[in-house]
């Protein structure tokens, strides 16, 4: 029995803990498919639709690549502009038209509830690739998927979320999910006034029923007691005011100096990327590039086998992968 067949991923509030666990246990075993090891085209003949109606770089061809290494096709979008939306076409109609042609749609707008409106209005299964400030639902079982493969189910583990936690999306749906599955997490919330995490985030974490702590502080010497660090931007494109943003750019920034000196020494570093890397805000220096406390590479590359197994399950053929499976006959290289 696939409880994910034909259905929506839209928020981590509608995603049952055992869903995520059968998302982490099928990555597990599709990882040589993802990884360039092994081929399979159990979704040869298949359609995927990314409407992405804003930038991104990784979530966009990630869904991609996870889509044409299970043999399906895929179609884009990138950007309003290249759409009849600005045409005065409702995100309505052009989900039914889009609908149509594609067996699986994924979609990352800036208005949030985009996704849902999307989800309404087709028959074929919608993921949501971030929508607004809402949530971010596959980013979220990546990185927990990353905690897991390093550390293991962190149960009872200190985790310091450092940042933009107020328009962070991402933030939002890895918060809902670390609370839904596991028990007593030490949540440190460290954000500049203004920017704090969001109360009904903080509500989710406590309808869950397991035994869960937060404590909130602004400074990046809270991370000193952490297992995992969460370090993200701050969401300029959020701010309706440019001077709101430059108030807070650069207020919390880590580099190896501050890592060494505050943290733990075996601390796990994540960021979901796209780091800002211009000198005024530097959040995550580049001085901890190659380090290994930093996972933030293999969150990218865990992006492949845990998308191709929400693929999979959504559509229903995880127990075919293994029918059209062979080796791969091009040359790989030993490092990505």
């Amino acid at each position: 029995m696939n409880p994910l067949e034909g259905k929506d991923i839209i928020s981590i509030e509608t995603l049952a803990a055992s869903d995520a666990r059968a998302i982490f246990d099928l990555s597990k075993v599709i990882e040589p498919f993802a990884f360039r090891q092994r081929v399979t085209r159990v979704l040869e003949g298949a359609v995927l639709a990314n409407l992405f109606f804003e930038p991104s770089t990784r979530t966009r061809i990630s869904f991609g690549t996870a889509f044409n290494r299970l043999g399906g096709s895929v179609r884009d979008t990138s950007g309003v502009e290249t759409t009849s939306l600005v045409k005065g076409e409702s995100l309505r109609d052009t989900a039914r038209v889009v609908g149509g042609y594609a067996d699986v749609i994924t979609v990352r707008h800036p208005q949030t509830g985009a996704a849902k409106e999307v989800a309404d209005a087709v028959g074929v299964p919608v993921i949501n690739g971030g929508d607004g400030i809402g949530e971010h639902p596959t980013q979220a079982l990546l990185d927990v998927y990353t905690i897991e493969a390093r550390i293991g189910e962190p149960n009872g583990k200190t985790i310091a979320i450092a940042g933009d936690l107020k328009f962070a999306r991402v933030i939002h749906s890895f918060v809902r999910l670390l609370s839904k599955m596991y028990e007593g997490i030490n949540f440190k919330f460290i954000a500049p006034n203004g920017l704090q995490m969001p109360a009904n985030v903080q509500e989710s974490v406590g309808s869950t029923g397991r035994k869960h702590t937060m404590t909130f502080h602004n400074s990046i010497d809270a991370i000193s007691d952490a297992d995992v660090i969460y370090l993200t931007r701050m969401q300029e494109e959020r701010f309706d005011d440019p001077a709101e943003f430059q108030r807070y750019r650069g207020k919390l920034r880590i580099d190896r100096k501050t890592l060494d000196s505050i943290a733990k020494p075996d601390v796990m570093l994540l960021h979901p990327m796209p780091r800002d890397s211009r000198e005024a805000s530097n959040e995550l220096d580049h001085d901890l590039d190659g380090d290994p406390r930093l996972a933030m590479f293999n969150q990218t590359d865990n992006g492949i086998p845990v998308r191709m197994a929400i693929f999979a399950l959504v559509l229903d053929v995880a127990d075919q992968i293994e029918k059209t499976a062979h080796p791969v006959n091009w040359h790989v290289p030993d490092k990505f």
